[in-house]
């Protein structure tokens, strides 16, 4: 495992600044990887990341165990909690670390310097000791592993849509292969008018409004 400056240094370079949460991101990380046995940052794709909000702590997390959304090791289930699930792929043990309730407050007992409180838990959670600062609790996931990480290279083709469809995330009904958003899970809603959106100068580059 890489020294925690140098993690953090990483992490900030992301945002051109550190927060607590980033070092929380980066803490809950490194102490994954000590308990699952991991060499971290890793260069394979042992370790499944299940990240339960987006921003500053999800980078901290990348940072320090090498899972990236891009290589498929970060899951992102936006629950709005700075909270991971780290899976062994090879074991499929898995646990999941949450920071402890009171940590704001224990913080300036390690940060005596600080002038404030946000700079009392920047420089509070990076001394506070592993189990003084996160929660970590055994879990077993509803989802096989298999299952989440699926097979490289199988695509199918929505019946409805006519969409592509990666990593075994179809939906079968009734004998037809649908996408997830023709099978009614979709987060967006296709206006009537502005469907396809067309380049002025190449009428084949569509774009679908989604937003």
């Amino acid at each position: 495992m890489k020294p925690l400056t140098e993690l953090l240094e990483k992490s900030a370079a992301l945002h051109r600044h550190l927060c607590p949460r980033q070092v929380l991101g980066v803490r809950m990380g490194m102490w994954a990887g000590e308990l699952l046995g991991l060499d971290l940052p890793q260069t394979d794709k042992r370790l499944l990341t299940i990240v339960e909000t987006d921003g500053c702590a999800a980078d901290g997390l990348s940072v320090a165990t090498g899972c990236w959304v891009g290589r498929r090791t970060l899951h992102v289930v936006d629950y709005g909690k700075v909270a991971a699930t780290f899976v062994d792929t090879h074991t499929e043990r898995a646990i999941r670390i949450v920071p402890r309730s009171e940590i704001r407050h224990r913080a300036r007992d390690y940060a005596h310097e600080a002038r404030n409180k946000w700079e009392a838990q920047l420089l509070g959670y990076q001394q506070m000791p592993a189990t003084e600062l996160l929660l970590v609790q055994s879990v077993q996931l509803k989802t096989p592993v298999e299952r989440i990480v699926s097979q490289a290279g199988t695509r199918a083709i929505c019946d409805m849509c006519g969409e592509e469809i990666l990593n075994e995330r179809e939906v079968m009904r009734e004998g037809a292969t649908l996408c997830r958003a023709c099978a009614g899970k979709s987060y967006y809603f296709l206006l009537p008018s502005q469907g396809e959106l067309f380049c002025s100068s190449q009428p084949a580059c569509v774009v679908a409004q989604v937003w």
